[in-house]
């Protein structure tokens, strides 16, 4: 294997940057256009023959405009006859269409693996996969990596007392398990009843929450309909202080002002998605994962094992 380049897409370019940062590499010179009629062009300006190559992309808003765009990259480092293809997509999109529900629906999860392997992509590297099972939708090896760590650590270092965390729906149980098994502490869930799409009511808490500091974790808030409705929910259940944890900030429609009214004291959310300055509030904090990830690029090109980075998961305790 040759030389590691990195390519920035215009996903969440601040991102990509902070990753150059930290392996001391910079980013390979690309050109990306789009044209007036909404085509994308994109040249890689930089010989990439034999070398290991990792594309940076998060496939936020706009979703089907980043995805094309990452296609084409592909399309155009195979072309040039790039040795590995690595693609790093802090945010995977359509991870919510993973099965199908009523009849006659799209499984859009597996549409996207298809497309990506088909492109030529030799490797994915994702982090909060909505649901575990889409790294089986891949034929090519699938790294994914957690933000709840990070979550776990600022915990820790803040000292909350009495932390009960909370998953706000069934889904979010399995990662709201593993973090109240990092910090120790008891685990209780929202029963949530979903009408249709954005649109849901958390009816009940299962678990003891009365006097205690409740921690909401998700993968993702994007209108923070769900995330809010368990703050007030919690707040009338006798939670003392609320803090919501997500590792995707979509932040869609109003979702920063429900954010701002809700009776959480503190939003803590990863850099795997640019939030605009327009969308931040007093609440918000963003922690970053580029340290961990660069670590895990640098691995994976030098052909290393990635269990070594993630020890404290096997003793369950902190960073």
């Amino acid at each position: 294997m040759g030389k590691i380049q990195l390519i920035a897409g215009r996903g969440n370019p601040l991102f990509a940057q902070k990753i150059s940062r930290h392996l001391k590499i910079p980013l390979t010179p690309v050109q990306i256009e789009t044209f007036a009629d909404g085509e994308i062009y994109v040249r890689i300006k930089k010989k990439v023959r034999d070398d290991d190559v990792f594309i940076l992309q998060s496939l936020c808003s706009p979703v089907n405009e980043n995805l094309m765009e990452l296609l084409i990259t592909i399309d155009a480092l195979k072309r040039a006859s790039a040795g590995r293809i690595n693609v790093v997509t802090p945010y995977l999109c359509y991870g919510r269409q993973d099965r199908k529900v009523t009849s006659r629906e799209p499984i859009t999860a597996k549409l996207v693996a298809d497309l990506i392997t088909k492109a030529g992509a030799d490797r994915l590297l994702a982090v909060d996969l909505h649901a575990d099972q889409i790294q089986g939708f891949y034929d090519i090896p699938v790294d994914h990596l957690v933000g709840y760590p990070l979550f776990a650590e600022y915990l820790q270092k803040k000292n909350f007392q009495d932390v009960v965390i909370v998953a706000p729906d069934v889904g979010a149980v399995k990662k709201a398990t593993k973090l109240a098994q990092l910090l120790h502490t008891p685990l209780a869930f929202a029963d949530k009843r979903r009408q249709k799409h954005n649109q849901s009511e958390v009816t009940s808490i299962v678990g003891e929450v009365k006097n205690k500091t409740a921690v909401i974790l998700d993968d993702m808030i994007d209108t923070g309909g769900t995330v809010c409705d368990v703050a007030k929910v919690l707040k009338d259940k006798g939670a003392r202080e609320i803090l919501i944890c997500t590792t995707h900030a979509l932040l869609n429609d109003n979702a920063s002002e429900k954010l701002e009214k809700s009776p959480a004291s503190k939003i803590l959310y990863i850099d795997t998605i640019n939030v605009a300055p327009e969308k931040k509030t007093k609440k918000m904090k963003e922690l970053t994962l580029a340290p961990l990830l660069a670590k895990v690029i640098k691995r994976i090109h030098l052909g290393k094992s990635l269990g070594a980075l993630f020890k404290w998961e096997e003793k369950e305790m902190a960073l």
